[in-house]
């Protein structure tokens, strides 16, 4: 391999980089055709014509990661149980040929399970194996912000286990469709205080349920300007998913995601005492690295390096 399409395939977007032999990133794209907007049997075409030039490249091997792996994706790549490390993911990648000549390969989830109930992600595993090879960590909890945000436990360079938020779509549907929608402004831009105030708020034993309904009380009575109780809105939930986790032993966590959101569990994770280390897309650029370092031959049969 001379070159690498690293690719992260969501559902509402798309991001590639090319990478070089040794991993540096020489180029990255973006585009907004996420799997809901491609049409049936519509992969290969998007891919080649916003990373066509990429896959040309002589030695050049893609690799996905993400939702085209899932049932509404372009090939459905079964979830690897957790414990699981970059070993386990990797044997489990599966080879497509749908582009002649073009090597594709798409990584497989992880699922896990709590209760009786399955939890699963796509993508953020990759960010972890990331994470750990730029970090240079094989145990601690790794934090994933996002729609659906991911606590991850690694123990012996392995996700041992994680557990899915629903914190990014409850925030969404509260600020946009509730009545709360009507007092404030969810596009301002972050208020420290009253984020922090709401993740205070949070810890007062009276729930979800009780505190959210103060963004709307507070500006009835005037006591917090419409511009802020976006963010104190943002510190309610974030600070209920927080009590919800273990922390007491916890030395730091290390944040993985974009900046708009690793600010924020900073403050929160800070104002509990919880040390933090962030990381952005250089973290999916670094686990399709490392993973494809697991090629998949023409007879379907993985080679592990």
């Amino acid at each position: 391999m001379t070159r690498l399409a690293a690719i992260d395939w969501g559902t509402s977007s798309l991001r590639g980089a090319l990478l070089d032999a040794n991993g540096k990133v020489l180029e990255e794209r973006s585009d907004a055709r996420g799997i809901l907007k491609v049409p049936e049997g519509g992969f290969p075409a998007v891919l080649e014509s916003l990373f066509g030039d990429w896959l040309r490249i002589e030695g050049t091997r893609c690799l996905i990661s993400g939702m085209a792996g899932s049932k509404q994706g372009w090939v459905e790549a079964p979830y690897c149980a957790c414990p699981a490390g970059r070993v386990e993911v990797g044997r489990k990648i599966i080879r497509i040929d749908t582009i002649p000549g073009v090597h594709i390969a798409i990584v497989p989830g992880l699922s896990d399970e709590h209760d009786g109930v399955p939890d699963v992600m796509r993508g953020e595993e990759v960010q972890i194996f990331g994470a750990m090879s730029l970090t240079g960590l094989s145990e601690g909890l790794f934090v994933l912000p996002g729609t659906h945000n991911k606590w991850a436990t690694v123990k012996n360079g392995r996700v041992a286990g994680f557990r899915t938020c629903m914190t990014g779509e409850f925030y969404a549907l509260l600020s946009q469709h509730s009545i709360l929608a009507r007092t404030l402004d969810a596009a301002a831009p972050l208020d420290e205080a009253a984020f922090l105030q709401g993740v205070t708020q949070s810890g007062n034993g009276q729930g979800l349920l009780h505190n959210a309904f103060g963004a709307r009380t507070l500006a009835l009575f005037e006591r917090m300007p419409r511009q802020e109780l976006s963010s104190y809105l943002s510190g309610v939930l974030i600070g209920e998913e927080l009590r919800t986790q273990s922390l007491h032993a916890v030395g730091e966590v290390v944040l993985i995601g974009s900046p708009a959101l690793t600010e924020r569990y900073a403050l929160a994770l800070r104002a509990t005492g919880v040390a933090t280390r962030t990381l952005g897309s250089e973290a999916t650029w670094a686990g399709l690295y490392a993973l494809s370092g697991f090629a998949v031959a023409d007879n379907g049969n993985t080679i592990e390096p």
